[in-house]
C-alpha cells in the first residue's frame, strides 16, 4: 500500500509542477509522475534536515518543500527528456 500511495501523491505533485511552469511540457506522464515522486522524497528529506518533518495539524512547510522540489525536478526532466529526443517538437 505505501507504494501505491506514493504513486498516487507523486503523480499530484507531478502534475501540479507541470501547471506551475509556463509553457509546454513534452514530457510522458510516467517521467511527470517519476520526478514527483522523487521530488516527494526529496522535500521530505529537506523539512527533516530543517526541522518542519512533522508539526501539529497539516505539515504546509513539508508539503511546500514538496511540491517546490517536484517542480525543479520536472523541469530538469523535461529538458533531459526533450534533449534526448533530439530538440523541441513543434505542434
Amino acid at each position: 500500500m505505501g507504494w501505491l500511495w506514493a504513486i498516487i501523491v507523486g503523480f499530484i505533485l507531478g502534475l501540479l509542477a507541470k501547471l506551475i511552469l509556463p509553457g509546454k511540457q513534452h514530457s510522458p506522464i510516467w517521467l511527470t509522475t517519476l520526478m514527483g515522486m522523487i521530488g516527494g522524497i526529496v522535500g521530505n528529506a529537506i523539512a527533516r534536515a530543517i526541522g518542519i518533518a512533522s508539526t501539529p495539524g497539516i505539515d504546509w512547510g513539508r508539503h511546500g518543500l514538496q511540491l517546490a522540489a517536484a517542480v525543479v525536478l520536472v523541469f530538469l526532466g523535461e529538458m533531459a527528456y526533450m534533449s534526448m529526443k533530439g530538440g523541441e517538437q513543434k505542434a
